[in-house]
């Protein structure tokens, strides 16, 4: 294979990492594996014989560069990316290929757009923060709500998971968030990040049926924060969880996900209802599919393909639903989830 296919995968052997990785090899990319645990790459490299082993540190620019080196672009899956992103932007920009990553963390993709938009759009190149079930598909979805609407008055992204299994790096994540944050929490409203000590409220969502209603924390902030404000005129952005999902989450008890079939895939479903609201009309996009840890993989597999073959409509660090036709995206995804619209 030509150097073209080579993509780096930073964070090979963690769980979203491994669906990176057998979903390029689907694709028919060529994945490099890296990270920074010699052990655990070596491990990974077993199950994927012929692959290239190229451990990597973010304190030393030089193994991150080695780790780039001849590949048409990387994807960074170590988490937390409060610690990771920008050493590994860094490696990308002086490498002259694409990032993406699958940071679900707030403040750590809040980073990247304030640390690398203007010296990534004067270089010309692309940087994707949070191409992952957590941001990039909320963007996808509301940039695909919004139409031909220029702005509205309100986002809301309701998520409707059966359950929450959360791996190690989602575990880790939280913490470094939390102690970031204070313990406070965060929502998006008048036009930017609040943080509050209050506590989150309980409400009701009305899902799309099978469904149907059911309890939801409300104000329970994802990524979408980010990605959705950072190109769509929308002051106020709203997430909304299933109580059961963030039980599980908060739970120390709640196990890692497990494998229920072949892929590696986790009996867990979602259902994501993404609602806008322009003066008194409203408009809707619903996705549906099986554990939010597997589908990442596609969902950012699709994007770095459509990067390289110059299906993209802007450069610097953009979200998903600036960089793509957000229809034809999640259309292009039906294997993976079912995508409806409701203008």
């Amino acid at each position: 294979m030509g150097t073209a296919q080579t993509v780096t995968v930073f964070g090979a052997y963690g769980h979203t990492g491994r669906f990176v990785v057998a979903e390029l090899r689907e694709r028919g990319f060529l994945p490099v594996l890296s990270g920074r645990d010699p052990g655990k790459l070596k491990e990974l490299a077993e199950s994927h014989p012929g692959l290239d082993v190229r451990p990597a540190s973010v304190d030393d620019p030089a193994s991150l560069d080695r780790a780039l080196a001849g590949a048409a672009a990387v994807i960074n899956c170590a988490g937390p990316f409060a610690t990771t992103a920008g050493p590994v932007i860094e490696a990308a920009l002086r490498a002259g290929i694409p990032y993406v990553d699958v940071a679900a963390e707030i403040e750590a993709n809040a980073d990247t757009f304030a640390r690398f938009t203007d010296r990534a759009r004067a270089e010309g190149a692309v940087v994707l923060p949070a191409m992952a079930f957590y941001g990039g598909l909320g963007d996808l979805l509301a940039t695909a709500a919004m139409g031909d609407w220029t702005a509205a008055d309100e986002a809301h992204v309701a998520y409707g998971l059966s359950s929450w299994h959360p791996t190690e790096g989602t575990r880790l994540a939280g913490k470094v968030s939390r102690e970031r944050r204070g313990g406070r929490r965060v929502r998006y409203a008048g036009g930017q990040l609040e943080y509050r000590d209050d506590a989150p409220p309980t409400l009701e969502w009305a899902f799309p049926e099978p469904m149907g209603t059911r309890a939801v924390i409300g104000e329970f902030t994802m990524a979408d924060a980010v990605t959705i404000p950072s190109h769509l005129s929308i002051p106020e952005v709203r997430g909304y969880m299933t109580t059961e999902a963030a039980t599980d989450l908060s739970s120390a008890d709640t196990p890692s996900p497990a494998a229920v079939d072949d892929s590696g895939r986790s009996a867990q479903t979602f259902l994501v209802d993404v609602l806008v609201r322009s003066g008194g009309a409203e408009r809707r996009a619903v996705a549906r599919g099986q554990d939010i840890y597997a589908v990442t993989a596609p969902l950012a597999v699709e994007a770095l393909s459509r990067i390289l073959t110059g299906r993209t409509r802007a450069v610097g660090v953009v979200s998903a639903g600036e960089l793509f036709d957000a229809p034809d995206f999640l259309r292009a995804l039906s294997s993976h989830l079912s995508f409806e619209l409701s203008h």
